[in-house]
């Protein structure tokens, strides 16, 4: 395979969506990376560029800890080696690399490390339908106390009820007590105002007629759906394990998985998602060959 080092390269924007929607589609591998709303919503933050050559498509970005990587667009495994050696001479590694991938590189030909923070919490749909076991049973009773205290409602993401979840999003951002640049705030509220066109789906949540939460995520692939954004106020005792319940309960049968994505190391975040006790740890792995 030809590759240039000259190609023209872009920020990346809603026009890319046509050149890498399909193509990220066609990953079968399902982390959180491999989507085109998580790329165009976290742009900023990665500073992802864009670039086509012969009819492949490239992207580049920056890790939070300031490393940059080219993010595969398909299965790298196709690329021969003289093509990866000469596309890593721009960047320090290959990032996300799922397990499935990194196996076929041996530790003679290819240096692997991969980071705790990075890998995606998955579920099964299952699981989060019924919040079985003993270790699962303080979700039971959160979810319990929650039916029995709240008029529930949901409806989808659409008209008035974006503007429920902004305002929702602007009282959970309150609450936090955190700086909008130290959570997903900013990229949420695009998701908010951008989910037709960057193919997303969510429902809002109403307890006793008040807003409550919001879950917005999109399908990774035929068996996958990712929840991009979760967010709830605790002021409704077991809003979160509602919100997880519920919307695993109408997800279509076809899916078996859910995905939660990374904690970012973040330590809260790691001990919330943690809880549920995940099925799989999906590990990203940095690859840079010799």
């Amino acid at each position: 395979m030809y590759f240039s080092r000259a190609m023209d390269w872009e920020k990346i924007d809603l026009k890319h969506k046509q050149l890498l929607y399909d193509k990220l589609k066609a990953i079968t591998v399902p982390l959180s990376e491999f989507s085109f709303a998580n790329l165009y919503l976290f742009r900023h933050i990665h500073k992802y560029e864009v670039a086509e050559n012969e009819g492949d498509v490239f992207v580049r970005g920056a890790t939070y800890d300031g490393s940059t990587f080219y993010l595969p667009t398909k299965d790298i495994r196709e690329y021969d080696r003289e093509t990866l050696l000469e596309m890593q001479k721009d960047v320090d590694f290959f990032f996300p690399i799922p397990q499935e991938w990194s196996v076929s590189f041996d530790m003679d030909e290819a240096e692997q490390t991969n980071d705790e923070g990075d890998s995606d919490y998955i579920y099964t749909v299952e699981k989060m339908c019924t919040y079985k076991g003993r270790k699962l049973h303080k979700k039971r009773n959160l979810l319990k106390q929650f039916r029995q205290n709240y008029e529930h409602m949901a409806f989808p993401m659409v008209g008035d009820h974006v503007q429920t979840a902004k305002q929702i999003l602007e009282d959970w951002q309150e609450g936090s007590g955190q700086a909008k640049e130290d959570t997903d705030y900013h990229a949420c509220c695009e998701a908010l105002k951008l989910n037709k066109e960057l193919n997303l789906c969510g429902l809002v949540y109403y307890a006793d007629e008040e807003p409550a939460g919001f879950v917005l995520g999109e399908e990774l692939n035929r068996h996958t759906f990712v929840i991009h954004f979760a967010k709830g106020l605790v002021d409704f005792k077991g809003v979160y394990q509602f919100l997880f319940n519920n919307f695993a309960k109408i997800l279509p049968e076809r899916y078996t998985y859910l995905n939660f994505e990374q904690d970012l190391g973040k330590t809260a975040l790691r001990m919330a998602k943690s809880s549920y006790i995940p099925d799989q740890m999906l590990k990203k792995y940095r690859l840079r060959l010799k």
